[in-house]
């Protein structure tokens, strides 16, 4: 399977959304929370108007959406996150990575890895964050041990008295421009194996 990773149009906007809120719907299983989820309905307002913010798709030989991934410019949130965590990843300096979704079909074929990649490239230009930061739930399959193969733990919720929310926080090594790929503007053609 091969796909094409790219920075997403005001034209991806609905196609982005379904793989998202499928996503909230089939593996979180939470369902729409407007107050986690505003993003997924405003996603141009959210991810393609700000500068420091940014949304990638990755596009199947079809032409279908089959992943997303963001960065915005805002840390987590207390509550419901601890305070000492929001404190560590303020808004403004702290990039967050968001909505990295893949369709269960095209998981294990590399998206997600090449979505961080390109994420991090996006992070190293637009400059300014001191923090690259996410959070994941554990009970989506396969996530954890995708995050935990490359960013650092910085609080398993599930260790809290109470147990939290049952998230794990990660912080990823923040980029230098000097590593930026060339592709950090473009898109990157990528044969799945």
């Amino acid at each position: 399977m091969s796909y094409v990773l790219r920075t997403a149009t005001p034209a991806d906007a609905d196609a982005a959304r379904s793989v998202m809120l499928d996503t909230v719907y089939g593996d979180l299983r939470s369902g729409y929370v407007p107050r986690w989820h505003r993003d997924i309905i405003d996603v141009e307002g959210t991810y393609l108007r700000p500068e420091r913010r940014t949304l990638l798709v990755a596009e199947a030989g079809d032409g279908r959406i089959v992943a997303t991934g963001a960065v915005r410019d805002e840390g987590p949130q207390s509550p419901p996150n601890p305070e000492w965590i929001a404190r560590r990843f303020p808004s403004g300096s702290t990039a967050q990575l968001c909505r990295i979704y893949v369709r269960p079909e095209y998981r294990r074929l590399g998206i997600a890895r090449a979505m961080v990649r390109e994420l991090s490239a996006f992070v190293a230009q637009a400059g300014g964050y001191t923090a690259l930061y996410l959070h994941t739930d554990p009970s989506v399959p396969g996530a954890e041990p995708f995050w935990r193969s490359i960013a650092r733990e910085v609080c398993d919720e599930r260790a809290l008295p109470g147990g939290g929310q049952g998230i794990v926080h990660f912080e990823l090594p923040l980029p230098v421009p000097a590593s930026l790929s060339a592709s950090a503007s473009g898109a990157v053609a990528v044969a799945a194996e």
